[in-house]
């Protein structure tokens, strides 16, 4: 991942941009210190899915599976 100070970014804003787009993720750094991560956004909404398809996973492991008749008065709570 490459490394840049904020002064030199801000300088090199729209190459940055193009570096990004390519595909290779920046790190903005501030004294030292990293501030901010750009990465594509497709490689951002693809890592909330991976996230989120995880939870999900991990979720299931701790519950205990629901039969077919818990399932369907689940769907009809609330019809008359």
């Amino acid at each position: 991942m490459k490394q840049i100070q904020s002064s030199t970014a801000k300088a090199r804003f729209s190459e940055l941009l193009k570096t990004v787009a390519a595909g290779e993720p920046v790190e903005i750094t501030l004294h030292g210190q990293p501030i901010v991560r750009m990465v594509p956004a497709r490689t951002a909404r693809q890592e909330e899915i991976k996230q989120a398809i995880a939870g999900i996973k991990a979720l299931r492991k701790q519950t205990k599976g629901a039969t077919i008749e818990e399932i369907l008065a689940w769907r009809d709570e609330g019809r008359k």
